[in-house]
């Protein structure tokens, strides 16, 4: 077997190869899946046609007309195969695709015709081929597809982060210096197939990885839109719960929950309406957000209610319902004039034989008990709250 034969066997190996990796990807649309299947079918049979140009010429074993359709198979799937390149990295609309059909068309019955006519391939009497009269329009519909194989690479990388561009541009250097060396190289150098299929390869790892990152960041964006509340900006309820996972049964000494509701939110609902009460959630976690340091995590689990979890010194659990009360008396909405709430607290360091659950029962009671007091001192009707 022949060095280039060798490379044939590991070229269509490889491209097999590739096309049960394309199948198995179940992430990728099924056009996605059949522009690949093309590709790599198609340069499997450009490089066969290559190929076996290579060994029928001047092989007078094999009649002229063999080796004549050999170069035109050669000569038409190779640009096909560029196309097909193009279209994995863009979908062109409907005019450019119909524009690009007729043209593959009409070059491919050109190449056909030639194999009678003798236009690109010349066969002599030993059976060896020459470049025809009209050579050049192989060249120059080449040219045009390596042209708009560059582009194509160009405009697709705009669809990339920055930093992957660099990859993409890689594998644009790497078909292109295949075929140059081809060219360059003439039949010494049969290189440009196996560093297409290198190309196409890289590209359908880089289109994956791609994808997978797309998709790691909606899921990324969907987790971070369950873990915020909406009305508020505030952490949400699966969000405490996530919190309550991570801070286990056994939580640190200094961790302490603050337990606050809103007062009077349904009277608000009931006088105002609801946008008035959705006013006074907004200002009560504005307010929270204020009195408490950044280190400590707000979540909203209910719709009067909001708890405050995280490490806190004495001087901080002191500060914050000073702060609180501060920030409440500033606040004076468009709808809801005033806001009131009551809260409790508990701290781990204070009852060092209790769990999470607990402190947050602990913090509850307390702030239930100032929501007693204010109701009492206030005369309000609690079935109101």
């Amino acid at each position: 077997m022949s060095y280039y034969s060798s490379i044939l066997l590991i070229l269509l190996l490889a491209l097999g190869v590739l096309s049960v990796l394309i199948s198995e990807n179940n992430r990728l649309p099924r056009q996605k899946k059949r522009l690949f299947y093309t590709t790599n079918i198609l340069m499997a049979l450009a490089a066969i046609a290559e190929w076996l140009g290579l060994y029928i010429n001047g092989n007078a074993a094999f009649p002229a007309w063999m080796l004549a359709s050999a170069k035109a198979a050669d000569y038409i799937l190779t640009p096909l195969t560029g196309i097909t390149l193009i279209l994995l990295m863009l979908q062109p609309g409907k005019t450019a695709g119909r524009i690009s059909r007729l043209m593959i068309a009409l070059y491919s019955v050109f190449q056909l015709v030639s194999v009678f006519c003798g236009w690109t391939v010349v066969i002599d009497s030993s059976n060896r081929y020459t470049h025809g009269p009209l050579y050049p329009v192989y060249m120059v519909f080449n040219l045009a597809v390596i042209v708009g194989l560059a582009l194509s690479f160009i405009r697709y990388s705009r669809s990339f982060r920055k930093h992957n561009r660099v990859a993409l541009y890689a594998i644009m250097l790497l078909i292109f210096i295949s075929m140059t060396l081809q060219e360059l190289g003439g039949s010494s150098c049969r290189v440009a197939y196996l560093g297409m299929t290198f190309g196409v390869a890289y590209l359908y790892i880089h289109y994956t990885e791609f994808a997978q990152m797309q998709m790691n960041d909606t899921i990324t964006e969907q987790q971070v839109r369950i873990s915020i509340d909406p009305l508020t900006g505030v952490h949400s309820r699966l969000a405490y719960t996530d919190a309550l996972k991570a801070c286990g049964d056994t939580p640190a000494e200094d961790t302490t929950v603050f337990l606050i509701d809103i007062n009077g939110l349904k009277n608000v609902n009931d006088t105002l309406g609801h946008e008035a009460g959705d006013e006074l959630i907004r200002g009560a976690a504005d307010r929270i957000r204020q009195a408490f340091p950044d280190s400590c995590g707000i979540y909203r689990i209910g719709g009067d209610e909001f708890v405050v979890l995280g490490e806190m010194t004495e001087e901080q659990i002191h500060q914050a319902p000073v702060q609180l009360n501060k920030a409440m008396f500033a606040w004076h909405g468009t709808m809801a004039k005033a806001i009131s709430m009551s809260s409790g607290c508990a701290r781990k360091k204070d009852h060092p034989e209790c769990s999470m659950t607990e402190l947050i029962k602990l913090a509850d009671q307390a702030m239930y008990e100032q929501k007693k007091a204010y109701y009492q001192s206030s005369g309000a009707d609690r079935r109101r709250r």
